[in-house]
């Protein structure tokens, strides 16, 4: 008979589970770090557990003897100390140099005013012009440049166009607007490009610093109708920068080091994104051009965000009633335990339904099944997540509605104009997304081929068991222990660490002795575990999440419904908690997303801040010259080769809403300019930005939401795990969409001529 008793001795940042015989005598089984705690009381918790231990106990042996040894002091400037310490000072590196940075950013923020617009407003007669002077400009004429903001009724140049507003500076006309002489009211900003370089021409008055523009409002005399004798209605802005071509390289030097602090993780991926927002808006100030707060503000996309916080409590709510455990529960029985079939059948319904609904929100409702699915066959939910996010983004790229570039394509009225709608728009996607599809899948399959790497080295049991005291050694160090009772709340937390741990040995020695169990005794295990715990609850979550994503699919077909995204699923969150009578709304709160919820915001901020600075224009004004450059009879073959390899590489490491804005009028100017047919390039825009997407975790939206989601169930993965399976997806998608395009519209000619 063994009469041995085991105890864990929990004190200060440190537990200890030992053996005591029948005379007492201490003998140490394990030690383990806990998360630093300032609490100094020492909890002494009495266990029955095994003796045993072996190489795969979570608690590893420790050896008293070798930590004395460490502990001899060693000159500071010694190598053999260096050597040692090299990772924390490191550390300490990382932290002086991302500081002075900061300062560096903070200082030039702060000696820089804002940059206000003052809008002056003009009246303009028919046919005749108007003379106005723009004052403030900078010392040192040469080299400067003017940037000019026009608000009037302008609208896109057309062929029966019968007025028109020429813009001059000083002798140079810089820009010819279509005016709308039918509706003046309506007023739509027009920016001219900031490349207007000022000479000794320009002046008229060199002493007062004035330069002249000129504003000619010219009628074509024939059908007139009575708006053509009435004034036109003008407001102007004005700004003078430095001539230069500095800020394009300042902005891409910007937006690599966020990638760099990310990619190696040097820091978490939100306070990249604010550190690279705040470096953006630096390098704006050092340039002339600080925007002010407001307009900063303006920058956020809203829509999205209140998209992610709305889903993220509908969610958390419906968490609640176990019906993600029950779903999982579900699939298990469809695949047969199989692991294959699952991911097939994960990655299928997550690519048909981002085809019909914002992949945003079918990655927030499938990530939680996904993640407890994966628990219960005791797989890495990891690598299962990541293939399904990429599934996602193929999916939504097959509809105008799934993908936001999408979205913002078939919504452009020009584009619109040249006879590409929804239907021959989804028909020409929808075909190449199944061959995409298809290769994407047999990429996939190659990637996941060893069954080994999917699955979890050690039994179900002692995967959970682990995953438990990660969870609990995180919600420790979440605490601030400031008052007494945060103080006993971590005491608490870390007491049931050190329980958990002699759990763990306990469970090693007990899974020796137990045979493997077949498809049938799971599943009889896992029904009596999983199951809806408030049927209640599912019935007003279920209720409420049909209907939000009814309406979802509906706002784009119904036109006298005001609602966004936005709206829509703030709406259906309110509503929720309203039928939830949800007592503990901290609960609630405290499990939505806010690290992604800022890391969103950080990055609208930044990568407007980008397009400010000239990044994206610069990328597509290099495509333009590309393709003007190019002869007749291969310029279609160029475009659609550059068009999708520029979108797809540019969409990988900045937003494609911004590129996908910025490149519609560079495409519209090339089909007018050089006559290329306007679908094609469209088309290769559409897969390159949509599919670019998978090539960097941060490279759509999907993806941080799924790592955001993962990380607050304690299965985060990095920038670089994302990487060694999206990038080459990206690559093979892609090649195989313009393969599509290069056999549909180069060779076949498939409805090249739209207009």
């Amino acid at each position: 008979m063994d009469d041995s008793v085991y105890e864990t001795q929990t004190t200060g940042n440190q537990s200890e589970t030992r053996m005591y015989n029948r005379g007492r005598t201490p003998q140490q089984l394990g030690f383990s770090p806990l998360p630093t705690t300032t609490s100094s009381n020492v909890e002494t918790t009495p266990l029955l557990a095994s003796p045993v231990l072996n190489e795969h106990s979570h608690t590893p042996i420790s050896d008293d003897a070798s930590d004395d040894d460490e502990r001899e002091e060693l000159p500071f400037f010694s190598k053999e100390n260096f050597i040692k310490n090299k990772w924390t000072l490191l550390r300490q590196l990382k932290v002086i140099l991302l500081t002075i940075g900061t300062l560096i950013c903070i200082i030039f923020i702060m000696i820089n005013p804002e940059h206000e617009e003052h809008w002056t407003q003009v009246s303009i007669e028919p046919n005749s012009a108007g003379d106005f002077l723009l004052h403030d400009v900078p010392d040192g004429v040469k080299g400067q440049q003017v940037g000019i903001t026009l608000l009037g009724p302008f609208k896109d140049i057309k062929p029966n166009s019968t007025s028109f507003l020429e813009v001059h500076i000083g002798r140079r006309l810089v820009a010819n607007l279509s005016v709308d002489i039918d509706d003046l009211q309506t007023h739509t900003s027009e920016k001219i490009l900031t490349d207007v370089e000022i000479d000794d021409d320009t002046y008229i008055n060199h002493d007062n610093k004035t330069v002249d523009m000129m504003l000619n409002y010219s009628i074509q005399m024939f059908g007139l109708t009575s708006s053509e004798n009435v004034c036109l209605p003008v407001e102007y802005s004005y700004i003078f920068t430095a001539r230069t071509d500095r800020e394009e390289v300042c902005a891409l030097i910007v937006l690599i080091l966020v990638y760099g602090l990310i990619i190696f993780d040097l820091v978490h991926r939100t306070l990249a994104a604010i550190l690279g927002s705040l470096a953006a808006i630096a390098v704006m100030s050092a340039f002339g051009s600080r925007p002010p707060l407001e307009k900063i503000m303006t920058w956020l996309d809203v829509e999205t965000l209140s998209l992610l916080f709305g889903m993220m409590i509908i969610v958390a709510i419906f968490s609640e009633t176990g019906f993600f455990d029950f779903c999982a529960l579900m699939a298990y029985k469809l695949a047969k335990g199989q692991v294959w079939p699952l991911i097939t059948l994960l990655c299928v319904f997550s690519a048909v339904v981002s085809a019909f609904l914002d992949n945003v929100t079918t990655i927030l409702l499938l990530t939680p099944v996904t993640i407890r699915l994966c628990e219960v066959l005791n797989l890495d939910p990891k690598k299962i997540l990541i293939a399904e996010v990429l599934f996602s983004n193929i999916g939504g790229t097959a509809t105008a509605i799934g993908d936001p570039p999408n979205v913002i394509i078939v919504s452009d009225k020009e584009i619109a104009s040249n006879n590409i709608k929804f239907a021959n728009f989804t028909a020409h996607m929808f075909v190449g997304i199944i061959f995409v599809s298809f290769a994407g899948y047999g990429l996939l399959r190659f990637f996941y081929r060893n069954m080994e790497d999917l699955e979890n080295k050690d039994p179900i049991e002692i995967s959970e068991l682990k995953h438990e005291i990660d969870m609990w050694k995180k919600a420790a160090l979440r605490i601030v222990p400031i008052s007494r009772e945060e103080r006993v709340m971590q005491a608490l937390f870390l007491q049931r660490v050190a329980e958990l741990e002699n759990k763990l040995v306990k469970q090693i020695y007990k899974m020796k002795r137990r045979k493997h169990r077949n498809f049938k005794e799971t599943l009889a295990e896992l029904e009596k575990k999983h199951k809806i715990t408030d049927k209640s609850l599912l019935l007003k979550s279920g209720i409420v999440l049909v209907s939000v994503i009814l309406l979802f699919f509906l706002h784009s077909f119904i036109d006298g419904m005001h609602l966004g995204l936005g709206w829509i699923a703030i709406m259906g969150a309110f509503m929720l908690m309203v039928l939830a009578d949800i007592q503990e709304l901290e609960t609630i709160i405290h499990m939505v997303e806010w690290s992604t919820l800022i890391f969103f915001a950080a990055l609208f901020s930044l990568m407007e801040a980008l397009n400010e600075l000239g990044l994206l224009e610069w990328i597509g004004g290099g495509v333009e010259n590309i393709l003007t450059n190019v002869s007749d009879d291969k310029r279609l073959l160029v475009a659609i080769i550059l068009i999708i390899w520029v979108s797809a590489l540019a969409s990988s490491f900045i937003d494609n809403i911004p590129f996908t804005t910025a490149m519609i009028p560079i495409l519209l100017k090339v089909h007018k300019d050089v006559n290329i047919p306007l679908f094609p390039m469209v088309l290769a825009l559409a897969f390159g930005a949509c599919l670019g997407g998978n090539g960097t975790l941060i490279g759509a939206s999907a993806n941080v939401v799924s790592a955001g989601i993962a990380e607050q169930h304690g299965y985060g993965f990095s920038f670089l795990d994302f990487f060694r399976v999206g990038f080459p997806m990206m690559l093979v998608t892609n090649l195989v969409a313009m393969i599509y395009l290069l056999i549909c519209h180069v060779w076949a000619e498939w409805e090249n001529e739209t207009s």
